[in-house]
């Protein structure tokens, strides 16, 4: 999903040059197969793939697994001192500094700095974790542990096997059958996420020769020297030559530990300069190499994008993209490549706009592979669709740091579900209501509509002009939705809204939503679209025949609420075959078995598949309210049928019905998985509430229950009097003697009553209940135990 930022959002930014400002783009993308990581990573991956066949007792796999990590472990923990030392030092340093742009640059230096330390603390604490696991896994079960084993410390091991054994990897296939694979992968993820391909896509093994040139041209120009077989950028003459070298993060230049970024072995004594960087690098063992000037050897991380980007588009680009860890050292050194590279052209400026996207984090932290917090493509669009993602990537600025969290997925569902009653309403309102036939006058109402949608459309041309502002445009659109939805709410009445008006509300919202991407747009498809009008007019009857299914169910819910005669029920059913699907040219015979078939009425205009299944389920619908009208069913039963039907039968088909106050249901086509996610929702939600209703039924009832008992526990009043008197009156149970014997007269009596008194009312509540039935207890008992029960019950359904 960290890929996915950088290219859905320029996907949109491409989208609506093309799409809303009418550009023409040329876009290239070029795609590394030849780097530092890539062929760690293939060299790894290949070593790692050897040990697993390699035999090895589990015993031996988990010795091996231990002693990896814990080399991994000591490698980061010195890494971290060692940055936070250089953090500490350039703190200090740019604290002690006068000049306040200087100043300025140190410090957003250190917070580069300070970023890259608590990545690099987050992989320790990683391999801390993978240390615990594996040491805490068994070894008794062979092969099966062995793998569970390196499931865990795969990473470890793979550098350990390549720290020992990578120079004996030299077959140059290993290398570009990794790297074919995950780019094979990423164009699946591209085309999954409705990402447009580029125009030109270039690789670096196959731009060797014009890589070569490049490095060569840089050389004879001054601005790179050879060294041991390797090429090097000369950042000193560079500047020299009236260059400026670290334009997009001056801050960073000179800084070791970000300019290292990606980049193997740089700091090396065949530099002039640690500022210095690699164009050519010689050949090692391990490595995949080309002949050239300087021997055999590779490219370097960044020359790849200079030269290629070069030799398609020249001396200058209009625009460059890419993610905001790449400014410093990638952009900022293909910018200096360029300029070198075309430096007698006169060239100082390679790239007229850097396009930089803002991070996606999770967890507080940039989402990364290599910090081994992220989240697959593949596994986001196991939760989300991708009109979905695109639409929570608009809802964000595109240069700003995106959160992929529950608030960031619970607006984009909200705002999704808002556009699918927008759409649903409008095409409800639109099909319900006649150019023809209805007064088409525009009212008030209509010039405020028009109005909004003039104002919605100078809003977003705003938006988009001002950094290509897509959240802002996104709320331009709610705000249009939400005026649109009044004026529906206030022009209820048949035939009152205007279908013109409000086709050209949901065709702006439609035009927008398809620069995006979100829908598909005129340039997201090849060739003719089919319009035909025998497939217009398949759409349409399929709509009547919804049309009739929804008017028979209103019918139905009207007369099963109602309570009426079961031969009502029939009546209307008969109705409906004979009346209202014939006239739509369908021909109903009832079968033997209680199930009726159809036909045509005219055999050369048979319905499309769409009609068919609507025709099937209007059919099987009238059977099974004629069957429970024949079985003298409840009226329950006959609205749990409408209930399965709209939220069952016709959800599969891709329907939605909503039942009205007015007793008028409207039907809006839907994607069936959210509606069933819905009905899930909705049902988890109603589970949730019976459940803390039942919680807080059975601890009121367990509350009271426990006091009674209490109070049953309690001695009877006299025994609890019996330290303070003698004897009692039989009738009345009140104390008649002290505790020596003595009748109580007068105020003695007075206190003695209202000791009976206090605690004839303690036990009061039991009393009355006894009262009113000598099994209370019992009773209350069994209900707090079946209470308890279906509370459990619940748990488990």
């Amino acid at each position: 999903m960290g890929h996915a930022r950088n290219y859905l959002s320029f996907d949109i930014v491409r989208r609506v040059l093309e799409d809303y400002f009418g550009y023409n783009c040329l876009m290239v993308m070029n795609v590394t197969d030849v780097d530092d990581k890539i062929i760690l990573r293939a060299r790894r991956n290949f070593l790692l793939a050897q040990y697993k066949g390699s035999g090895k007792t589990a015993e031996e796999v988990k010795a091996f697994t231990i002693e990896a990590i814990q080399a991994g472990i000591a490698k980061q923990q010195k890494k971290v001192e060692e940055m936070e030392t250089m953090v500490a030092k350039d703190a200090a340093e740019a604290e002690a500094e006068p000049d306040e742009k200087k100043r300025m640059f140190a410090l957003r230096k250190v917070a580069d700095l300070q970023e890259a330390v608590k990545g690099e603390a987050l992989k320790g604490r990683q391999a801390a974790e993978a240390l615990a696991a594996v040491q805490a896994l068994g070894t008794a079960g062979g092969a099966a542990d062995a793998e569970a084993l390196l499931a865990v410390g795969s990473d470890y091991v793979a550098e350990a096997l390549d720290k020992a054994l990578g120079a004996n990897v030299t077959d140059p296939t290993v290398f570009r059958a990794h790297a074919a694979k995950y780019e094979r992968e990423f164009l699946e993820d591209m085309d999954a996420l409705g990402c447009r391909r580029p125009d030109v896509l270039t690789r670096v093994s196959e731009y060797i020769p014009e890589i070569i040139e490049y490095v060569s041209r840089i050389t004879d120009n001054g601005m790179a020297y050879a060294s041991n077989g390797s090429v090097y950028f000369d950042t000193q003459n560079f500047r020299t030559c009236g260059h400026t070298y670290g334009k997009l993060n001056p801050w960073a230049v000179g800084s070791a530990a970000l300019a290292a970024e990606g980049e193997s072995n740089f700091e090396t004594s065949e530099k002039r300069s640690p500022q210095d960087f690699a164009l050519w690098k010689a050949a090692k063992p391990g490595e995949p190499a080309w002949e050239s000037p300087w021997g055999l050897g590779r490219p370097g991380w960044h020359i790849e994008c200079s030269a290629m980007a070069s030799s398609i588009i020249g001396s200058r680009l209009d625009i460059h993209t890419g993610g905001e860890d790449l400014r410093f050292p990638h952009h900022d050194n293909e910018l200096a490549q360029a300029e070198a590279y075309y430096h007698h052209d006169g060239c100082k400026q390679w790239v007229n706009y850097f396009l930089h996207c803002g991070h996606l984090h999770i967890e507080g932290l940039k989402m990364s592979k290599s910090l081994k917090n992220f989240i697959t493509i593949r596994e986001a669009l196991a939760s989300f669709n991708a009109r979905q993602l695109r639409l929570m990537f608009c809802l964000q600025p595109w240069n700003k740091t995106m959160l992929y969290g529950e608030q960031s997925r619970a607006e984009m569902k909200a705002r999704e579900a808002q556009l699918r009653n927008f759409f649903g309403n409008v095409d409800a309102a639109i099909r319900n209501t006649s150019v023809n036939t209805n007064e088409q006058r525009w009212t008030t109402q209509d010039f405020d509509l028009n109005n909004r949608i003039l104002a919605t459309q100078a809003a977003v041309d705003a938006a988009l002009r001002d950094n290509i502002n897509t959240p802002a445009v996104m709320d331009a659109l709610s705000e249009l939705i939400r005026a649109v939805n009044k004026y529906l709410a206030d022009k209820s009445e048949p035939g009152a809204a205007r279908a013109l008006l409000l086709r050209k509300a949901a065709a702006y919202v439609t035009r927008i939503l398809s620069v995006f991407g979100i829908v598909d747009g005129p340039s997201d498809r090849l060739g003719f679209t089919e319009t035909s009008s025998s497939a217009a007019g398949s759409d349409a009857a399929a709509a009547r025949y919804l049309d009739a299914l929804a008017a028979f169910r209103d019918e139905v819910r009207g007369l099963a609420k109602a309570k009426a005669a079961a031969a009502d029920l029939v009546a209307a059913a008969g109705r409906l075959r004979e009346g209202v699907l014939a006239g739509l040219g369908v021909k109903v015979e009832a079968g033997a078995s209680g199930r009726s078939s159809w036909s045509a009425a005219d055999p050369t205009n048979r319905p499309g598949a769409t009609s068919t299944s609507y025709i099937d389920t209007v059919v099987a619908f009238a059977d099974q309210v004629q069957s429970l009208a024949s079985s003298s069913a409840a009226a329950g039963e006959v609205l749990a049928a409408c209930d399965q039907l709209r939220d069952g039968t016709l959800v599969d088909l891709g329907v939605r019905l909503e039942d009205r106050p007015d007793g008028k249901a409207v039907w809006k086509l839907d994607d069936p998985t959210t509606m069933r996610e819905e009905i899930a929702a909705r049902a988890a939600a109603a589970a949730s509430a019976a459940r803390k209703k039942l919680e807080g039924a059975v601890d009121r009832k367990a509350k009271e229950l426990e006091k009674l008992e209490g109070l049953a526990a309690l001695p009877s009043i006299q025994e609890a009097l019996s330290d303070k008197y003698s004897k009692f009156d039989e009738a009345s149970g009140e104390p008649t003697h002290d505790k020596e014997g003595n009748a109580l007269e007068g105020k003695a009596k007075d206190k003695a009553r209202k000791d009976f008194e206090k605690a004839a009312k303690v036990r009061e509540p039991l009393s009355k209940k006894l009262a009113e039935d000598s099994l209370a207890l019992d009773k209350m008992r069994a209900e707090v135990e079946e209470l308890r029960k279906q509370l459990a019950a619940l748990g488990t359904a």
